[in-house]
Order: structure tokens, then C-alpha cells, then sequence
């Protein structure tokens, strides 16, 4: 076991399995008392197990750690009160935040439903909302924090079936940057993980669909990965290291960005900023757009799905 997270209190939501089981083993590793949070759902969100949260429990004490689990529905505002409360009772500090909890239910657009779209965002975006929230209090008291969310390349890029969750990713992204503004005086620190790693939501992607937005030159993470740009050769614990990184007192000067782990790859993602630009004098008539358009901000753009239909 390493000394990096000594003293501290991690919270890691979603922590039964995948991405979270392995950042809050991790975690642990490096000496934080760990409050492992599922509520052992199914991948679109319904059902309950107890024992996704008891058994990454299990193996952190087993391993000599500190750990408890913990059940609560972090979409649920309430909930998440009583989860961060608990691990504060429990440890005496809350020093650390993952909010990794989500859920899946993919649908094109025109088949979505409203509670297919609610629930993707519920756990997604209002649950980071809600535990960033109610840690945040404890983290501003102890003037001290790390925050972690975890996004995805699929709200970075976008990929077709999944408006629910590409919009609650990205969603996630935009609550990083404006949360590190507002506590990074406090010496809190909020950043962002894309991760790309073979889960149990990554599972649930046909293959064929995978084949379908190829061909179709969809952008996805193969485009900054390169050889990386494949999920299935790497495993949740491909995360956990970067994701320990973020939370130890050596990370204090990162806040408010957003990182692409795969595999052996680490990228800084850069925030949104123009490609290109027209201007005049005076605003501009459709014509005018129409007729400098093609030359100017529309050079070399192409329809990411314009190929699926040829």
C-alpha cells in the first residue's frame, strides 16, 4: 500500500463495479478510508444489489484498508445528503469526491422516451449535482477537496442512440468548470475524467453498431487515441491511477479540466474555442453568409453521418 491519500476520505460513487471498484480500490490502496457507494443496479438503472457495494468493500479490508459501504440513490437529493453525512460520521472528514454512478438507456432520438431521457440525466448529472453539492459543504469547511467526475468520449464526441447520455455527460463537463470556479478559492479542486475502458455500460454497444459508426467516420475517441481508440482492450483499472493522481495534495494546482484516460494514454482536452472566424463591420444578411460560408467557416467541414446513407 502507498502513503499519497493518508488521512484522507474518499467517496466514490458507483464504486460496486468497473470504473468506480477500481478507482476506490485504488484509492484505498493509497491510504484513504473509503465510503463505497452502489446501489447495485442493472445497467439501464433498475433492480438492487447490496452486494456490488459489500463486495468492493470486502476487498478493501481484506487488503488491510479502511472502507464501509454505502446504498444510497445519488440521484435522489436527500439520498446523497445522508451518504456524504454518513461517511463523514463514520471517518470524521470528507477530503474526496468521485462521482462515477450512472446508467444507461440508449434509443435513437425519435424512439427516446421522456423517462428514458430523465433517467440517464437523473443519475448522471443531477446525481453529481447532488453529491457536489452536499460534499462541497464539508470540503469548504475543511478549506480542502478534490473533485472528480467522470464524463465520457461519448459527450465529448457524441454518438448516435445516445442523446440521454452524451447530453448528461457533457452537462457533467460544464458543472466542472463553473464548480472549480466557485471553490477553487477554497482550495477545493473539481476536474473531469473522459474514460474509455471496457465496462458493463461499453458492453451493452452492439457490435455492429460499433462497425455502423466507423464506416460512417463517425469522430469518437479513436481520433485523439489512434491505436488506443478501441475500448476493448482496456480494463476500469486503466483509471484508477489517474483518477488517484487527481486526489492527492500534488494535484492541487489542476482544476477545472477535463482528461481522456485509455490505456496507457493520458490527454489534456482543451476547452471550446474558435476554429474560425468572419466578421464585418455591420451584421450579416443570409445571402452574405450563403455566399462566403462554403470558403470560410465551412471549409472542409463534413457530416459526421452523411456516409451512413450511401
Amino acid at each position: 500500500m502507498g502513503n499519497r491519500l493518508d488521512g484522507k476520505v474518499a467517496v466514490v460513487t458507483g464504486a460496486g463495479r468497473g470504473i468506480g471498484r477500481a478507482i476506490a480500490i485504488a484509492m484505498a490502496a493509497e491510504g484513504a478510508a473509503v465510503a463505497v457507494n452502489d446501489i447495485g443496479a442493472g445497467v439501464d438503472g433498475s433492480g438492487r444489489d447490496l452486494s456490488a457495494a459489500e463486495g468492493t468493500t470486502a476487498a478493501i479490508l481484506a487488503a488491510g484498508g479502511r472502507a464501509m459501504a454505502n446504498f444510497a440513490d445519488v440521484s435522489n437529493y436527500e439520498a446523497a445528503q445522508q451518504m456524504i453525512e454518513a461517511a463523514y460520521t463514520t471517518f470524521g472528514r470528507v477530503d474526496i469526491l468521485v462521482n462515477n454512478a450512472g446508467n444507461l438507456r440508449d434509443r435513437m432520438i425519435f424512439n427516446m422516451s421522456e423517462d428514458e431521457f430523465d433517467s440517464v440525466v437523473a443519475v448522471h448529472l443531477k446525481g453529481a449535482f447532488n453529491c457536489t453539492r452536499h460534499a462541497s459543504v464539508r470540503m469548504r469547511r475543511q478549506h480542502a477537496g478534490r473533485i472528480i467526475n467522470i464524463t465520457s468520449t461519448s459527450g465529448l464526441y457524441g454518438n448516435s442512440g445516445q442523446a440521454n447520455y452524451a447530453a448528461a455527460k457533457d452537462g457533467v463537463v460544464g458543472l466542472t468548470r463553473v464548480v472549480a470556479r466557485d471553490l477553487g478559492k477554497y482550495a477545493i479542486t473539481v476536474n473531469a475524467i473522459a474514460p474509455a475502458a471496457m465496462t458493463r455500460l461499453a458492453e451493452t454497444i452492439p457490435a455492429d453498431v460499433v462497425a455502423r459508426r466507423e464506416a460512417a467516420g463517425v469522430k469518437g475517441a479513436a481520433s485523439i487515441g489512434g491505436e488506443f481508440g478501441r475500448v476493448s482492450g482496456f480494463a476500469p483499472e486503466d483509471i484508477a491511477p489517474f483518477a488517484t493522481y487527481l486526489a492527492t495534495d500534488e494535484a492541487a494546482g489542476i482544476n477545472g479540466q477535463t482528461f481522456m484516460v485509455m490505456g496507457g494514454l493520458i490527454a489534456l482536452m482543451n476547452d471550446p474555442a474558435p476554429v474560425r472566424t468572419i466578421t464585418k463591420a455591420a451584421r450579416w444578411h443570409a445571402d452574405e453568409i450563403a455566399a462566403v460560408f462554403p470558403s470560410t467557416l465551412g471549409l472542409d467541414l463534413v457530416n459526421p453521418v452523411s456516409r451512413e446513407h450511401e
